[in-house]
């Protein structure tokens, strides 16, 4: 794996990592969830469902990663992560152009973050 891509992988990690630092921190309601989910939560039920799956999510897409940029080895074959990772830079486009039209500031200043996932994705995976 060339240095560039798996510095790129890293980045990915860190902001995943920052990303679930956030979700565990609306679980702990320490951040109100109602600033969250274009403000659709309105129980902690609703909440601890919806931040249960983003935590999973971003649990895969960091293993995934780890994988794509073989700092562990690929339990799922190049191919699958690769094809698994596309799917993932996808849903980071779309995300993107959803915050963008977001209702809350924090949501609009997250199309940074998911901008750069797709450039970061798009970086390690184009090979």
């Amino acid at each position: 794996m060339p240095t560039k891509e798996r510095f790129y992988g890293k980045l990915l990690i860190a902001i995943s990592v920052a990303a679930l630092v956030f979700h565990l921190l609306i679980v702990a309601k320490v951040i109100p969830y109602g600033i969250t989910w274009g403000g659709r939560l309105k129980t902690d039920g609703e909440m601890y469902v919806f931040e249960t799956v983003s935590i999973a999510i971003n649990l895969f897409f960091i293993f995934l990663v780890l994988q794509r940029v073989d700092m562990v080895r690929s339990l799922l074959g190049k191919r699958t992560v690769t094809i698994l990772l596309w799917i993932f830079f996808a849903l980071f486009v779309l995300n993107t152009i959803g915050n963008v039209f977001a209702t809350t500031p924090l949501e609009r200043w997250f199309t940074l973050l998911t901008l750069a996932n797709s450039v970061l994705i798009w970086k390690i995976n184009r090979r």
